[in-house]
């Protein structure tokens, strides 16, 4: 069955960066030293092991090499107008996915095979879609360190000391807050919310059996339901204290977010572009190509 979908040609990320990202990566620009530490800690050396780790370990995804992912790859990249990194899959038993914007080399995104087993193909191409969104708001100059460190308390278990010392609130309130701009890329290349908040639903209490059996509408009352544990001081509170040493936003909140935003004007009006068909082809800006 065909579907379609806007390319969003000439897409800038401040047309949906999360406003919350833009004013927590203005604070992280204010941490003292932490431009130092990023360049001396993390130099070429802790970049270049990661890099060659994922070469090791992974599989490149391409035309040969899992197509049916490669083709949700290009995909993504042409709605939001982006050039394609490097996909690789990664045997691993936890659902994760991360990106790295190594200096002097071609980004690349990872995807977790327990996360590929989890999600649909749209899922799997919101998730994608996520990745591709650190990239187009060039989240990489603080995520890729990040993604460091914490890669780094599995492999190398002496930096224990050094990554709590290393990350500050500064860091992860940063992070976390990009991820609302990047759950907003996931939804601008699938455009379909339902698709991006059962993403969230399935990583919050999800597995491959359980989740055929999930209810998308109960997990959105859910997460609306969210909202009013804030409206005493206290629940304020604990929510705060819940997140503050999380790389993530709760899943609940992230699809609150993505379903205030689907309504809004700003992702309306992004979406006013002339539809493009796809059914095994694509109207590109060239004509029709084959994926």
């Amino acid at each position: 069955m065909g579907f379609s979908k806007t390319l969003l040609v000439g897409l800038k990320a401040d047309q949906f960066r999360h406003p919350l990202d833009l004013e927590a990566t203005n604070a992280l620009k204010q941490v003292p030293g932490l431009d130092l530490m990023v360049r001396n800690l993390l130099g070429p050396l802790a970049e270049q092991f990661f890099y060659l780790n994922n070469i090791a370990a992974s599989v490149l995804v391409g035309e040969n090499q899992l197509p049916h992912l490669h083709k949700l790859l290009l995909e993504a990249c042409e709605v939001l107008d982006l050039e394609p990194p490097q996909l690789y899959v990664q045997q691993h038993p936890v659902p994760n996915a991360y990106t790295f914007a190594m200096r002097g080399k071609q980004p690349f995104i990872v995807l977790h095979t327990s996360l590929i087993d989890l999600l649909t193909p749209e899922e799997i191409q919101a998730v994608i879609a996520h990745e591709l969104g650190h990239l187009k708001c060039e989240h990489g100059v603080y995520l890729t360190p990040m993604n460091i460190l914490i890669l780094a308390a599995g492999l190398l278990p002496t930096w224990g000391t050094l990554i709590a010392q290393s990350l500050q609130a500064q860091l992860l309130e940063w992070i976390r807050c990009a991820e609302f701009s990047c759950d907003r890329a996931a939804l601008l290349a699938t455009q379909n919310p339902r698709v991006v908040m059962s993403v969230l639903m399935k990583l919050a209490g999800g597995s491959p059996t359980l989740a055929p059996k999930l209810n998308l509408d109960a997990f959105i009352a859910q997460a609306r339901a969210y909202d009013d544990i804030s409206s005493t001081e206290l629940g304020e509170m604990l929510k705060q204290a819940q997140t503050a040493q999380l790389t993530h936003p709760v899943p609940v909140l992230r699809a609150r977010e993505i379903d205030r935003w689907a309504s809004s004007q700003n992702y309306q009006s992004l979406l006013q572009q002339q539809p493009i068909e796809y059914n095994g082809k694509t109207a590109s800006k060239g004509g029709w190509r084959n994926w």
